[in-house]
């Protein structure tokens, strides 16, 4: 008698659990449906569709829109500069990151003032980042020009030269997101114990010794992380481009979302945008996981 009791509590608990559970999910699960799912399946249903975005007259041409987007030289080209953006964010962000936080953590607290400093980069809205470096780089009148111009040379046009805008402007988005991964593995720096450090001093290890052989094992699940987030982040990436260069010069800054962006709301091809837009969602999600499953491996071996 006394077990059916206990076991009928237990049962109205895990009740009344799965009740809380559902009531608090359930706003959660909906804006989810709302503004992550429904989009990505309507962007689908659209790309089978041609549509000017305006009206209900849309017209289902099939796999057409699809069979273009992978003959589309343009494209490809964005989805390049894309790559390129995201290994050369690769080889900059996460070693610099890691510099920084670093030397914050050996510091303490005399960093404070770089810790302030270092980070206000990444408070700045993108598209206000974009708009003070257009001016900074501009030809005629940006600092650098001024510079060049002074000491008797003539105008540098950084974001102007087809072969040179994306570095540039690579270098701006670097200079961006630096600091988020400053402060992610500088948290990490956190989670260390303070007697590993001690016990490492104690056995001779030397500040060098302690990084490589301690610390950077230890930091290894959020440099994963990090790593993963910019590879994501490299190839959706938006607003800083689309301000500074718009694309230009030519398609030499081209990105799928900003070639995405021209095609929906410029050039009114809706269809061929949301076949665009589909085509990143597959490719993001294969880079990421194939990313995901390489990283697991190499750290479980």
């Amino acid at each position: 008698m006394e077990g059916k009791k206990i076991q009928s509590l237990r049962s109205v608990k895990q009740r009344s659990i799965r009740i809380a559970a559902t009531v608090f999910l359930l706003p959660a699960i909906f804006f989810l449906v709302v503004y992550i799912i429904y989009p990505i399946v309507e962007s689908f249903i659209t790309s089978t569709m041609a549509w000017n975005g305006m009206g209900r007259n849309r017209r289902f041409t099939g796999a057409a829109n699809w069979v273009n987007l992978v003959k589309d030289v343009n494209f490809w080209k964005a989805f390049g500069n894309n790559v390129k953006i995201m290994f050369l964010s690769l080889l900059f962000q996460v070693p610099f990151a890691m510099v920084l936080a670093t030397f914050l953590d050996v510091t303490e607290k005399r960093g404070t003032v770089f810790k302030v400093v270092w980070f206000l980069p990444y408070l700045i809205s993108s598209v206000a980042i974009g708009v003070l470096f257009k001016y900074t780089l501009d030809a005629n009148y940006g600092i650098i020009a001024s510079v060049s111009k002074l000491f008797g040379g003539g105008g540098v046009d950084l974001l102007g030269n087809p072969r040179i805008a994306l570095y540039t402007v690579i270098g701006v988005v670097c200079w961006q997101y630096i600091p988020f991964y400053m402060v992610l593995y500088l948290a990490a720096y956190g989670t260390i114990p303070v007697e590993l450090y001690e016990a490492a001093s104690i056995d001779g290890a030397t500040r060098s010794q302690y990084f490589w052989r301690v610390s950077l094992p230890l930091l290894r699940p959020t440099v994963i992380s990090g790593m993963t987030l910019s590879i994501i982040g490299s190839l959706k990436y938006f607003d800083l481009i689309f301000v500074m260069t718009g694309g230009g010069p030519g398609v030499s800054t081209e990105l799928m979302a900003t070639y995405m962006y021209k095609t929906s709301f410029v050039r009114y091809n809706m269809g061929y945008g949301a076949t665009i837009a589909s085509g990143m969602f597959i490719l993001i999600t294969l880079v990421a996981l194939i990313t995901i499953a390489t990283l697991n491996r190499k750290t479980e071996i």
